[in-house]
């Protein structure tokens, strides 16, 4: 075979390694919804981050709103670059983490205000509550008794009617709950634990660019302290100090 064949042959194959190491244009992102920070109009805190970490590198937000185990699957499937708001290694199949979180949580129970205070002991002993997908026995100690729940629509109910103990969930969702009672003060707002939140990226080729230049943006940002005026913005903890 000539030398222009073997050449065309290198070139084309060049051609392809490049193409496939190529930054994507856009990445798809799921998610629920989550109060003040993914609102589905687009506003929100961790809409503001995202954009900030990956506009400015040329790559466009397409944001698709969908129940949270929901967005996971997307993301094993492929179906979607990412998905928003993991907990650190929630999920060990067809995901890749990040080294840096972009945000936390903070952690609240909500009870009757006749219930203990929710120490660990307390937590141990008792029936507990969360979303479904959350896996908060992963992350606090000592929690053996739980159900989990496919929507928030019956948690006063549950706890008024004595059917649970403790509802678990990041306290903007705790209070949006609480906001729905007739007297808020039959109930109790305790915090239990920050956790750091995590972007959780598909384990495909775009992932993985993907989740590099997250790591790459952030490590920037945050250096620049650029990220802190987008908290103050919104009234929300700083999770980078």
């Amino acid at each position: 075979m000539s030398r222009g064949f073997w050449l065309a042959l290198l070139l084309s194959f060049t051609a392809c390694v490049q193409a496939g190491d190529e930054l994507p244009t856009n990445i798809r992102m799921a998610s629920d919804v989550w109060v003040d920070r993914i609102n589905a109009d687009g506003t929100g805190l961790s809409w503001d981050v995202l954009r900030l970490i990956f506009e400015p590198a040329g790559v466009k937000l397409d944001m698709q709103i969908v129940p949270y185990t929901r967005s996971i699957g997307l993301v094993q499937r492929g179906e979607a670059d990412a998905w928003v708001a993991s907990y650190q290694n929630e999920v060990s199949e067809g995901v890749v983490y990040p080294t840096w979180h972009y945000d936390s949580d903070l952690i609240s129970a909500l009870s009757l205000a006749s219930k203990p205070v929710p120490d660990q002991k307390a937590l141990a002993e008792s029936r507990l509550v969360w979303m479904r997908g959350y896996e908060y026995q992963r992350y606090i100690p000592g929690l053996n008794h739980y159900n989990e729940l496919l929507r928030r629509g019956g948690i006063l109910p549950m706890l008024d009617h004595n059917h649970v103990d403790y509802y678990i969930d990041a306290q903007p969702e705790v209070l949006e709950v609480l906001d729905a009672a007739s007297d808020p003060s039959k109930y109790r707002v305790a915090d239990l634990i920050r956790l750091p939140l995590y972007i959780g990226f598909a384990d495909t080729s775009r992932g993985r660019a993907l989740a590099k230049l997250y790591d790459q943006r952030m490590a920037e940002l945050v250096a620049q302290d650029a990220l802190r005026p987008v908290f103050e913005r919104w009234g929300q903890h700083y999770p980078f100090e």
